[in-house]
């Protein structure tokens, strides 16, 4: 399964790529992750800044209140074009602002706005993300729970906490794992390494059950498509030899 990582504001893929490296390696070891830079050079300071070295980038630019979003549509865009030339994926994982993205890629998916050609995503993994606010984005993104398997990792002490708390009700059943850090992706206990792995071994068992059900069908369709024209054949056969 393939799952498509969106790192946080004036970060970088290989960045996020370093942090998930921090969680044990079993959790994602059957999944291909693909860590992409932003569309955007960061336009201002970085908080990794002397922590990991630049380039630095950013998906959309946004004012303090986050009600207004600069080169979103073509960063929505961009990544739309991304994943079906470059998918199909299975799935979307982002930390802060690349989390809030992704969800909200998902919820417009849902609601047959973008990706339309694309499969259906089924899971999504989601550090510190929020929902959008304005209000003409939430109508459509959030209008109904978006029915993919998700889980959310929610930081005592983050700032976006509370945000996070919010976008968790967007979606349909969700797994919240809960860490006393703040705004960073999270080095993980064992307990919320247990609970990851056991989300991601589920989904992998999901889509192994189906691959093979969709095999045995195709087989089975083609069986009897092949006994179709065999009977078929027969049947002119003899009604050939009685003319």
């Amino acid at each position: 399964m393939k799952i498509l990582c969106l790192h946080g504001f004036r970060t970088s893929g290989s960045f996020l790529h370093k942090q998930i490296s921090k969680w044990d390696p079993s959790i994602f070891a059957q999944f291909q992750m693909e860590f992409p830079d932003g569309m955007f050079p960061a336009g201002g300071k970085s908080d990794i800044e002397g922590i990991f070295p630049p380039p630095y980038f950013e998906w959309f630019q946004f004012n303090k209140e986050f009600t207004e979003y600069t080169n979103l549509e073509e960063c929505i865009a961009y990544l739309c074009e991304y994943i079906t030339t470059k998918g199909p994926f299975d799935g979307l994982l982002g930390f802060s602002q690349g989390a809030t993205l992704s969800a909200l890629l998902l919820g417009y998916q849902a609601q047959g706005k973008v990706l339309k050609e694309h499969p259906p995503m089924k899971l999504f993994v989601s550090i510190s993300g929020s929902k959008f606010r304005d209000p003409s984005i939430c109508d459509v993104a959030y209008k109904d729970p978006i029915k993919v398997r998700s889980v959310h990792f929610i930081g005592a002490k983050d700032w976006l906490r509370l945000p996070s708390e919010d976008l968790a009700t967007a979606f349909d059943n969700p797994l919240i794992i809960r860490h006393p850090q703040g705004h960073t992706v999270p080095r993980l206990d064992e307990a919320a390494t247990e609970q990851l792995r056991s989300w991601t071994t589920e989904i992998l068992f999901h889509q192994s059950n189906n691959a093979s059900v969709n095999k045995h069908n195709l087989e089975n369709g083609e069986v009897k498509a092949d006994e179709a024209q065999m009977e078929n054949g027969e049947v002119k056969a003899e009604e050939h030899r009685v003319r």
